[in-house]
């Protein structure tokens, strides 16, 4: 059976009546140009790195600080890894950040420092795949290329009403994107934009404005009732649990033990607490405590930290310890990647959310106790005196 699509007067109309709301509403974002403006593609490809799986409101602050640091593509190929690594906590996912770093050296070596403007070169660099290359096209270059984030499948799903299940149905979301986009070549990348924005703010997953659409007439999804339920998705299962245990080594002068990460495997690169191993089932017979990074008096912190990763959820129980100067580690095969950190350089180190919330219950767990140990007066006492 053949599925209804827009007829094809009114799907010729789509670019134009999107393009005339896109003139009048668009959102000044600061990668963004005015119109007659040449955009900038290192400021283009940056953006789009930083958007995925993350929101603009996240993004915006540090998508300045970026551009404050590494103002073009020679200074970032320039940078350290951790240095951009620190810049990028927060964000998330962050081989992003490692290809990032790549990618600016692979185009100032390969390319002088420009961005290439074929989609096979681009498809060469790292991080760069289907979706990035099409939206540096089109929106740095002006190609006929539709790049197809989460806003502009949910427009199409909703526009063409869409009932195959997603991931099923993103090759064809992606050709009835492709059947929209401008004759004029050069209004390819304000399509683009246009699409993701109406997503953004019309479109949205719950509550659609459909009142306010410029496309309302030509969306079959509003005219079956359908719009607020597309696109359908193909229901996924719970996420996992793991569970661990991360030591927070502390010395007197309240300078803290961690370590990097392997750059290949999750949060690559990064710095962390030691740990045990991450696992859904304990080890059985082994006591946590055998993973720690020195021998010491190790005290379990009361409650957990728990952090949710794309594919499982993580719960880690935190043991704090004090350490004296000149301690000898334990020898493992992080041994060599492990240094202190003095308190004061943890804000700016590159350290992952989660790493960050180990770090600040094992700081107030410590905070109690030396509070604690500095009054004379049991709990209750020191209630009746106050």
């Amino acid at each position: 059976m053949q599925r209804k699509t827009p007829q094809s007067d009114k799907r010729r109309g789509v670019a134009e009546a999107l393009l005339t709301w896109y003139d009048r509403e668009r959102r000044l974002l600061p990668w963004r140009v005015t119109p007659g403006e040449r955009p900038d593609p290192y400021k283009v490809w940056l953006s789009e790195i930083m958007l995925q799986q993350t929101t603009v409101k996240a993004v915006l602050p540090r998508y300045d600080l970026f551009l404050r640091r590494w103002p073009n593509i020679e200074a970032l190929a320039r940078a350290e890894l951790g240095e951009v690594l620190s810049a990028w906590a927060g964000l998330g996912y962050y081989a992003r950040a490692r290809n990032l770093h790549a990618c600016a050296r692979a185009v100032v070596e390969r390319h002088g420092g420009r961005f290439p403007a074929t989609e096979a070169q681009l498809r060469k660099l790292p991080g760069i795949g289907d979706y990035t290359a099409a939206a540096i096209l089109s929106i740095a270059f002006g190609k006929r290329a539709i790049p197809v984030d989460g806003n502009i499948e949910r427009v199409i799903a909703r526009l063409f009403c869409v009932t195959t299940k997603l991931p099923a149905a993103k090759e064809e979301i992606k050709e009835l994107a492709k059947s929209l986009m401008p004759e004029r070549e050069s209004r390819c990348g304000d399509f683009a934009q246009a699409m993701m924005d109406l997503g953004a703010t019309i479109c949205t997953p719950r509550r659609p404005a459909c009142g306010l659409c410029p496309l309302r007439g030509k969306c079959l999804g509003h005219a079956e009732g359908a719009a607020e339920a597309l696109p359908y998705r193909e229901e996924k299962g719970e996420r996992p649990v793991r569970r661990g245990a991360a030591f927070v080594a502390i010395r007197p002068d309240g300078a803290v033990f961690l370590r990097e990460r392997p750059l290949k495997g999750l949060l690559g690169g990064m710095l962390e607490v030691p740990s045990s191993p991450w696992a859904e089932t304990a080890a059985d017979g082994i006591s946590p405590l055998a993973h720690a990074p020195f021998q010491a008096e190790w005290r379990k912190v009361p409650g957990l930290v728990a952090h949710t990763f794309t594919h499982f959820h993580l719960e880690l129980g935190v043991y704090v310890a004090e350490i004296q100067f000149g301690a000898t580690p334990r020898p493992d095969k992080n041994s060599e990647r492990s240094r202190w950190f003095k308190r004061n350089a943890l804000a700016g180190a590159a350290l992952p959310s989660i790493m960050r919330k180990v770090l600040l219950h094992a700081f107030e767990a410590q905070r109690v106790s030396l509070a604690a140990r500095a009054s004379p007066l049991p709990p209750r006492a020191r209630r009746r005196s106050a």
